[in-house]
């Protein structure tokens, strides 16, 4: 049904009323369940004591839950309610730009105090451990949004914050330590000399870059050494994107004032947070009702997990600390290139996302940097908000829907989400405009040594 523009309002809001109670769990609805996560010494299942060394009880639980809904605790939902719910935009003068006979739609979740949609996962993982009685909380980071969030929810909580930051990042984006900092977060650069797996990696390589994989091993040695210490991850497992799911519940009302539904829902990916927080709630739609909606997970071309990568059983992090999971991975020893979007560059995927991707319930593309930035700066120029360079991995898919869309005629409804803003990747911007930028692909040696390291599992 076509609508005219000027009938549908640049922003659609919810009211803190409507604010979801409860966070949706796509567990259940898998038509395929997952395998069970490995311990890494002696590969056989996990069970809530090899997970307590490092979580809290009640993430363990939400982690394994077969419930479809996990209510929100009333301490969440009033931190919740300083920046939620978040603000739906009808993409008015982007369509206008790409004449295009599509209708898009983006949920913008940079307008949280981390400027990302980090802060959904980290308020409530924090308040969890704050509830178990620790004192202090590690984690890895990539471009600093998710560190960024646990060092914010961790001040509001009372709690120590200690932040592995890969160290290309570290360098990039200077002022996402500040930003870190002045939440009260120390901030170490991943490998570092703090920890035994930091130091091996530095024996090998004094030069490394440093990946996800990498800086999640430090963060949980810095966990399970000490008593008073929990590891918190800002993507990958089950209980994170569980979280994460209030921004799709959100959007799904948010259409339905304007009377909308999507036919293209789309997302970047790298562990899977932002891109399972805007899908699942519409996923449970196709899986349980056999609604046509087709999802689209966006990466790099320099990190292609789902679009080059094995479905097999693998470590977590490099340093083989964190349980062995089934997802699709390009081996826990794979070091991509330093691309800007330093959030999409982790080794491995969301187990969830992975078996759905296994599964032919979503799709994958991959994208190079340059593309991407393109996309970026057309998108901000039209809309007038500048996106991380993460985000930008799913404007640019979502603008080459919208010109198919003008090829075949076809007015359908794109929705993706605008996962956070760029204010702190103004170098990576500045590298653009002065064409610095490569348009780096994965290493096939690396991708090979990456395969060679997976754990034989009988």
């Amino acid at each position: 049904m076509s609508r005219e523009r000027s009938k549908v309002p640049y922003k659609i809001y919810l009211s803190e009323k409507e604010l979801p109670t409860r966070w949706y769990n796509i567990l259940p609805d898998l038509p395929t369940p997952l395998k069970s996560p490995l311990n890494p010494q002696t590969k056989e299942p996990v069970g809530p004591a090899d997970l307590g060394v490092i979580f809290p009880e009640s993430l363990i639980m939400q982690e394994m839950s077969q419930e479809n809904y996990i209510d929100i605790p009333e301490e969440v939902q009033e931190i919740y309610r300083s920046f939620r719910p978040s603000p739906l935009y009808r993409a008015h003068r982007l369509e206008k730009e790409l004449d295009t006979p599509a209708r898009i739609y983006y949920k913008y979740e940079g307008v949280t105090p981390s400027g990302s949609h980090k802060l959904n996962t980290a308020v409530p993982q924090a308040y969890y451990n704050k509830k178990a009685g620790i004192k202090r909380l590690t984690t890895e980071t990539g471009a600093g949004q998710w560190g960024t969030a646990l060092s914010i929810a961790s001040a509001m909580f009372g709690l120590e914050c200690f932040v592995y930051m890969v160290k290309i990042s570290f360098q990039q984006k200077p002022y996402r330590k500040s930003l870190m900092q002045t939440y009260g977060a120390n901030v170490i650069a991943s490998p570092s000399n703090k920890t035994n797996s930091g130091r091996k990696v530095l024996e090998k390589d004094p030069d490394s870059l440093g990946s996800l994989g990498i800086a999640i091993g430090e963060a949980v040695e810095d966990a399970a050494t000490n008593e008073d210490t929990n590891y918190s991850l800002g993507s990958v497992l089950n209980h994170v994107l569980l979280h994460q799911t209030i921004i799709g519940q959100e959007a799904k009302k948010q259409l339905e004032k304007v009377d909308e539904y999507p036919d293209i829902v789309i997302g970047c990916c790298g562990g899977g947070s932002n891109f399972g927080g805007i899908a699942f709630p519409f996923l449970r739609d196709r899986l349980k009702e056999g609604k046509k909606i087709k999802f689209l997970a966006v990466e790099p071309k320099a990190c292609p997990t789902l679009t080059k990568g094995k479905f097999a059983y693998d470590y977590g992090d490099s340093a083989r600390l964190a349980p062995i999971t089934m997802m699709y991975t390009l081996g826990h020893g794979f070091v991509p290139p330093g691309i800007h979007a330093g959030g999409l560059r982790y080794h491995g995927e969301s187990p969830i996302i992975s078996q759905l991707y296994q599964d032919g319930f979503i799709e994958a593309e991959a994208l190079f940097q340059n593309d991407i930035f393109d996309s970026a700066v057309k998108f901000a120029r039209a809309e007038g908000i500048l996106p991380a360079p993460e985000s930008a991995h799913a404007i640019k898919s979502a603008i080459d829907q919208a010109l198919k869309c003008r090829e075949s005629g076809e007015e359908k409804t794109i929705l993706f989400n605008l996962s956070g803003h760029g204010h702190f990747d103004l170098a990576a911007y500045e590298d653009y405009f002065k064409n610095k930028l490569e348009d780096v692909e994965y290493d096939e040696k690396m991708l090979e040594e990456g395969f060679k390291s997976l754990p034989v599992i009988k």
